[in-house]
Formats: structure tokens, sequence, C-alpha cells
């Protein structure tokens, strides 16, 4: 069933044309919902809020996509909520992965001599060091102090999802940096 202008409302319209209040009252209005659905995907308080500021920013950076004639409102925002929320599942497990990796790195029983360990460790040292404030600060307390998220947000008085960013994306870069091409004789 198309829509029509006429079926849309004051509050769509508004979105759609950048109305200077629009992002607001849209937000006021389906805010509760695309958080709810987060929430209930995601099960962490944080990164729902989080993901509902993505939806509002990505919906009013392409709002000019928004047809009125297509879809309500609150439909447009569940479907870009729900590209968001897998964008945050797939975070979630590339971040699962790198630290699993880096536990494995970090066994106890390893065939690595001393000489290699240290050597990781010197590296590792030096790519922290170029992160920056404060994800270098964050990454310090994280992995040297052994301090969790909470811990580290209540230490720095960063909000926890402002942390659980930092590190992501530290743990990104870290990645990047320190990956060796295999190169074969």
């Amino acid at each position: 069933m198309t829509r029509t202008r006429s079926t849309a409302t004051a509050a769509e319209e508004a979105f759609a044309t950048g109305g200077d209040t629009a992002l607001a009252a849209a937000y006021q209005d389906l805010g509760s919902l695309v958080y709810s659905i987060a929430l209930r995907s995601l099960g962490d308080t944080e990164d729902a809020a989080d993901v509902t500021q993505q939806v509002f920013v990505a919906a009013w950076r392409a709002r000019e996509r928004y047809d009125v004639t297509q879809a309500k409102l609150s439909t447009w925002l569940v479907g870009i909520a729900r590209h968001k929320i897998a964008d945050q599942h797939a975070a979630r497990a590339r971040s699962r992965r790198i630290a699993d990796r880096v536990a494995a790195t970090h066994d106890p029983v390893s065939t690595e001599s001393p000489v290699d360990g240290l050597a990781d460790r010197v590296v590792l040292i030096d790519e922290i060091a170029r992160l920056g404030d404060p994800q270098q600060e964050i990454m310090t307390l994280a992995f040297y102090d052994g301090l969790t998220h909470v811990q580290i947000a209540e230490r720095l008085e960063l909000p926890l999802g402002t942390v659980k960013s930092h590190i992501r994306r530290s743990l990104q870069r870290l990645r990047q940096r320190l990956e060796v091409e295999v190169v074969t004789p």
C-alpha cells in the first residue's frame, strides 16, 4: 500500500525537508522505540544508547532519501536501526576475536623464547604510545593495570560507551599496525 503526501504527518514532512526542529521532534517521538529495539537486541544500555544516537545521526544525514510516500518515519528509522545493531554485533565479534588473539599470545605455557616475548611487548608498548590521548591512557589502564571498562570510565570520568568505543577503535588500529605480511622466499 503506497502512502500519499496527504497521509504523511507534518512531523514526517518536516523531517524529510530538514525543518529546524524536525530532528529533535523525531527523537522525542521515536527515540524510545529505537532505543528499546537496540536494547532488546544488544542487551547493554550503553551500546543501545550509542546505537540510538547513530541511528538518528544517520537518518538526519540521509533525510533527503526519506520518502514520506513510501514509509512512515518510524518504519524508516527501524530499518536504519536494524543495520546499526548488526554493525554493533559485528564490532563486538571483532573485539572478541582480537581479545582472544591477545589472550592466546599471553599463554603461560608458551613455546616462545623470552627474548621474542620481550620484543613483542616492546613493539606493543611503542604502538600503544602512538595512539595518543585518551586512547593511550585507556589502553594502558585496560591492559597493564587490568581495569574493567566500568573502572576506566569512573577513573577518567568518561561515559562507559566512550571508553568502549575508544578501546574498540584502538584495538582495530593496533591490529592494522601490527599485522605482518608473510613474504615467501
